[in-house]
């Protein structure tokens, strides 16, 4: 049996409301622009400054039996065993750097056999650590019911934990590893099943259907295809969810026990849990480490009155992935001078598991220099890692960043709250949260770090993105 597991893998808004008024004078001040647009917003430097204690979210998400907590790993809100590494920028950005070329390299190539896997779930947290996604939920899996803390993503399909008895290996993990033959509702999945053949990389022990996965940064998951009992919340309980089973699993999971997909695959939970979430789910992701947001699966009833949407668009042959159109960003209010082809010419995705949104150079440059104008007042600080365009706030109290806007097709604008705007190194390195790629014809990947403080609704049976402002904490 153990020899079956050797796989080689080949690899609009305009803000003019009382209330905005109000919050404007009461944040000191935000400067107004043409036709009353708000250009810029006023905060102290220590609101950049993550709290050392968990300040779960105020902001009332849905109060249905399918919404889920989300958190960030390494934040003081995680349920997981805290890593007694600091939080290390470098490296999650070199794990960043390795996703983004694995999802162009699919997007240029095809998949190429192998298909991105899971990272998705529920109480979602976030998990700095993984290189395949950065934010963490808890589900139950098994009878009786195991909690298991997982890496959600919107790029992937599979889900998958680790399972005794680790034919190959196991990494470390801090809730204890599933054991299959401890739960009753426990059930592999046979070779000659349609869901087997659904697998981009599958082979067989015996009858029994074997899965393979493997990431960008060379991670990989391998082990058996097979059924169970999947608890999102007391009140909502799946029965014969597909997943994998992983005997072999090496990689930068951190402590996390696997990964859950939400990509729009058949496997996916997205597509298993059609019938029942209708391809609807939504979520607030972590304004900070020490913050909290959630993950609702379908509709259930909440009104979307203040969600703009965009539609979906396809991205080559990357199915597994949601595209977006861009249409142009402001700064200060501003349109900048970007022609039309350089966000269509290598199309674009919002992904959940990329960190930093990267952007065609010419569109990269143009931001950059607005941003650069804009803050002209301030001093600049050395370039970390690949961010060419950083600051010293160290002896600033408050600062006036301009407004970043992205304007999607549909008429849909969103504007960049400060956390989708700076990647916090500490208050003398302060970094424009934005990298290019190397050219224009790449794809474009709108990451989690400017999804910050938006609900992200995902009506994927609609082929509609969706950005609610303000409505998230």
């Amino acid at each position: 049996m153990e020899g079956s597991f050797f796989c080689v893998f080949n690899g609009a808004r305009l803000f003019l409301s009382l209330h905005i008024l109000m919050v404007c004078f009461m944040h000191e001040g935000c400067p107004y622009g043409v036709e009353g647009k708000i250009t810029s917003q006023s905060l102290s430097v220590s609101s950049l400054l993550p709290s050392p204690t968990c300040s779960p979210s105020t902001s009332k998400a849905s109060s249905g039996k399918s919404t889920l907590k989300v958190v960030h790993k390494h934040g003081p809100c995680s349920p997981l065993v805290q890593d007694p590494n600091p939080l290390n920028h470098t490296k999650v950005l070199l794990q960043d750097e390795s996703r983004v070329k694995w999802i162009q390299s699919q997007s240029s190539n095809g998949s190429d056999g192998l298909k991105a896997s899971a990272t998705a779930s529920l109480p979602a947290k976030s998990g700095i650590t993984i290189g395949t996604g950065n934010y963490v939920v808890t589900i139950g899996l098994g009878t009786p019911k195991k909690d298991l803390t997982l890496a959600f993503d919107t790029g992937s399909d599979i889900t998958w934990t680790q399972c005794k008895p680790c034919v190959g290996s196991c990494y470390p993990q801090s809730e204890p590893i599933f054991n299959p033959s401890k739960s009753s509702s426990y059930a592999n999945i046979s070779c000659t099943a349609r869901s087997c053949s659904q697998l981009g990389l599958s082979g067989c022990s015996g009858s029994t259907c074997l899965y393979g996965i493997q990431y960008g940064d060379k991670s990989y998951s391998i082990g058996f295809f097979a059924t169970e009992k999947l608890t999102i919340t007391p009140k909502e309980v799946i029965d014969k969810f597909e997943f994998g089973c992983g005997q072999d699993n090496q990689g930068l999971f951190g402590r996390t026990a696997g990964l859950m997909g939400l990509s729009n695959d058949k496997i996916s939970f997205v597509g298993q849990t059609a019938a029942k979430y209708g391809k609807y789910f939504s979520y607030c992701l972590p304004s900070s480490p020490s913050s909290t947001g959630h993950l609702t699966f379908g509709k259930d009833g909440r009104a979307v009155s203040s969600v703009s949407f965009t539609p979906l668009s396809t991205v080559r042959q990357s199915s597994q992935f949601y595209g977006i159109s861009i249409q142009g960003i402001a700064v200060g209010g501003n349109r900048l001078s970007i022609p039309s082809t350089v966000f269509s010419r290598g199309g674009a995705i919002i992904d959940s598991g990329t960190v930093i949104s990267r952007l065609p150079p010419t569109a990269y440059g143009a931001l950059r220099t607005a941003f650069r104008n804009a803050m002209a007042n301030y001093t600049m600080a050395p370039a970390f890692y690949m961010f060419d365009t950083c600051y010293d706030f160290s002896k600033e109290s408050r600062i006036t960043v301009p407004l970043i806007t992205f304007s999607f097709a549909g008429g849909v604008d969103a504007d960049l709250d400060h956390n989708g705007i700076f990647l916090m190194v500490k208050t003398s390195q302060v970094c424009l949260a934005f990298l290019p790629n190397q050219a224009d014809g790449n794809l474009t990947i709108y990451g989690n770090t400017q999804q910050k403080t938006f609900e992200v609704v995902y009506d994927v049976a609609g082929g509609k993105l969706g950005f609610g402002s303000n409505r998230c904490s």
